[in-house]
């Protein structure tokens, strides 16, 4: 009988191609990524499956690379799809430009794709302004007395990407979604 609170040794598995096509599959029934994005995942799932980063294959960027090359031809990734979905669930949730833009990065989309998928985006800055606004019951949709909130909500706003013209009026009641961007010219 073992010791009780005894450590198991770990057994590390082999990283095959057919464990990280498994592997790829299994994320992409899930969720959605970009190529960046998918090699991370199976970067981080490897070294947990060997034990640590110090133990992966070296022939792991080959067996990754190829693997995201077929999945691009398979359709199955697809980095201008992923931007433009993410870029518009994003913006359909008050999400301010530069903030998109740097969420998109995050996901591992380049710096090209996402200043083209941005010039693309037809939604104005003022529309996201006044979503976030409502999103986080600002200015005209705050609850009952908490009218002392207003430079709070409008630090908010700027910290959320928005310029500061545009979240004044965001706050104030000036704008809605429907308006035109009034963040133009500054």
């Amino acid at each position: 009988m073992a010791e009780r609170g005894a450590k198991s040794k770990f057994q590390p598995k082999p990283v095959t191609e057919d464990w990280l096509r498994r592997s790829a599959f299994h994320y992409l029934e899930r969720y959605a990524a970009s190529g960046e994005g998918l090699r991370r995942v199976l970067r981080r799932r490897a070294a947990r499956r060997v034990g640590g980063v110090d133990a992966l294959p070296n022939d792991l960027d080959t067996m990754i690379d190829g693997l995201l090359e077929r999945f691009a031809e398979l359709k199955l990734i697809d980095d201008r799809a992923f931007a433009e979905a993410r870029l518009a669930s994003l913006r359909r949730k008050g999400t301010s430009r530069s903030m998109a833009a740097a969420r998109l990065g995050e996901k591992g989309v380049g710096r090209a794709l996402v200043q083209a998928v941005l010039d693309e985006d037809e939604t104005t800055e003022a529309a996201a302004a006044a979503t976030y606004a409502k999103r986080r019951r600002f200015g005209p949709h705050r609850r009952s007395g908490r009218d002392d909130r207003r430079d709070k909500e409008i630090a908010s706003m700027l910290r959320a990407g928005f310029p500061m013209r545009l979240a004044i009026a965001a706050i104030d009641g000036e704008i809605s979604s429907n308006d035109m961007d009034l963040s133009e010219g500054d």
